[in-house]
């Protein structure tokens, strides 16, 4: 909940981290400061097993439903690692992957691009 920790978060892994607008770490600071919330940041931290606990099922049902699916990655990500997007490939062989070269806010550097994939990646699908 540091404030280094926030800056490392934004900036890890950022091919150009000029593109990072200060507001959005000290922005996110800010909320993160508030009192009490740590206790907040921490039940879901350890909140998070439970969402592991759900993988089996989350995977049935990309195996079963097989639904389109954008993932949009950096590929220098220090929290989700390449791996973990190409994991979904596996259930979802025409998952559409892209990694960025970037970390783990890649919106932050990568809005244009990823903007023009969403946009690509919506031409796709049948309403």
């Amino acid at each position: 909940m540091s404030q280094e920790a926030t800056w490392f978060q934004y900036h890890e892994g950022a091919s150009n981290p000029s593109l990072i607008a200060p507001e959005t770490y000290t922005l996110d600071q800010h909320f993160l400061d508030r009192p009490g919330n740590i206790e907040i940041q921490l039940d879901l931290v350890k909140d998070y097993k439970t969402n592991v606990e759900m993988y089996p099922k989350f995977h049935k049902c990309f195996r079963e439903y097989q639904p389109k699916l954008l993932l949009v990655w950096g590929n220098k990500d220090p929290y989700f690692l390449p791996a973990g997007a190409e994991a979904y490939k596996k259930d979802l062989g025409d998952a559409t992957l892209k990694f960025y070269d970037t970390g783990h806010f890649a919106l932050e550097t990568h809005a244009a691009e990823i903007g023009v994939d969403i946009l690509e990646f919506f031409k796709t699908l049948s309403i």
